[in-house]
């Protein structure tokens, strides 16, 4: 019988007492799991790009820009392409049903960030073909049942249209799929003039301009020379990477970061808390066994390896458990919550496990090392 399987034996010596202490860790990785692929989303850190460039209105992001920026954006050295866009936020059936749509020029939006949403030749044909076509990210169409060719009807928020009505009616010409599995497609794309022609108010207006800097270009330099362009304009404006324009736009309502970093860190010493306290009780309890297994020879390492043994394999089976639950969510709910489950993720938090089963096994197994045999065996 080796170390490990007399750990294993000594954690199911009373099972309910393991089960519990089971239960502990894997809801408090479930929390981490969720929190760190809610973060890792929303922040930007598995998909978002630092050298893609989002040139907005300086006075806030839900204020438009003029179409004529276009062209000396375009003529500034240093930009590959350019290309502009439109929002429009509404709902499907009921308000709680939000989609968001991007108003784009298909070809533009093609050679800028073509490649990192998927779009094919083929979908960008699909959607010139017929001004109210629209392109569904994959998991928006899985999310809403929807299918190539399915009419659709989306309730704008605030777009009305010149007729006094807030419903834009769609065509799904087709369905992109993303560069990879970390790329926000719960969105659509439509076309531009489809929008600016039909809209009550703001023709001829864009709510960002995104922009590819040219090879060996610093996005940092590029971004500073396009806002000194209209610094003196009525309508300034402030270029972003994508990743800092998420970063920033979270920040807006608070340091998601700092929140769930501390929402993480109370759960780890709440069980930190638990689990001490109950392997120290569980140890003592084996006081007398402890006596007898250095009577037989068993030195004070191989003691305190066998206490910590016991630790490590709770947090294991815990930490494991809690971790694929949150795998299962960020893969059922991910696309809609942006819950990005990534191997960074994972390998923090087998790091976690292993330090945390370290630190909570450590107390009871220095005292369990140290007990005299003489003083083990008036323990009987």
């Amino acid at each position: 019988m080796n170390l490990l399987h007399l750990a294993r034996r000594n954690a199911w010596r009373k099972p309910l007492r393991t089960l519990l202490l089971i239960f502990c860790v894997t809801v408090a990785f479930l929390i981490y799991g969720l929190t760190a692929s809610f973060l890792n989303g929303a922040q930007g850190s598995a998909g978002a790009s630092d050298d893609l460039l989002g040139v907005m209105n300086a006075a806030g992001r839900t204020q438009p820009l003029p179409m004529a920026y276009m062209t000396r954006i375009a003529s500034e050295p240093g930009v590959a392409s350019v290309a502009y866009m439109t929002r429009l936020r509404g709902y499907v059936n009921v308000e709680k049903n939000v989609v968001a749509i991007s108003a784009v020029e298909p070809g533009l939006i093609a050679k800028v960030n073509g490649k990192e949403l998927g779009l094919t030749q083929e979908l960008v044909s699909a959607l010139g073909q017929a001004r109210d076509r629209v392109l569904v990210g994959r998991a928006l169409a899985e999310a809403q049942g929807w299918s190539v060719g399915q009419r659709i009807t989306v309730t704008a928020f605030q777009t009305a249209r010149k007729d006094g009505s807030r419903d834009w009616r769609f065509e799904v010409a087709g369905i992109f799929e993303g560069e990879s599995a970390n790329t926000d497609t719960y969105f659509m794309l439509a076309s531009y003039d489809f929008i600016n022609a039909a809209r009550a108010r703001g023709e001829d207006t864009v709510d960002a301009f995104v922009v590819q800097p040219a090879d060996r270009v610093s996005p940092g330099v590029l971004a500073a020379r396009i806002d000194a362009l209209f610094a003196n304009s009525p309508t300034p404006t402030r270029t972003q990477s994508e990743k800092q324009f998420l970063e920033a736009f979270l920040r807006q309502y608070a340091d998601v970061g700092l929140i769930i970093n501390l929402v993480v860190s109370a759960a780890f010493v709440t069980l930190l808390m638990i689990v001490i306290n109950t392997m120290v009780f569980a140890v003592r309890e084996r006081t007398f066994e402890i006596g007898v297994l250095k009577t037989l020879g068993f030195s004070r390492g191989r003691i305190l390896t066998l206490v910590l043994g016991e630790t490590l394999f709770i947090f294991a089976v815990g930490g494991t458990l809690g971790l694929i639950l949150a795998k299962m969510a960020a893969v059922l709910a991910g696309p809609a919550l942006g819950l990005v489950f990534s191997m960074a993720v994972l390998a923090k938090a087998v790091l976690f496990i292993v330090v945390l089963g370290l630190i909570t096994g450590l107390m009871p197994a220095i005292n369990a090392m140290r007990t005299p045999i003489t003083t083990a065996f008036k323990a009987r």
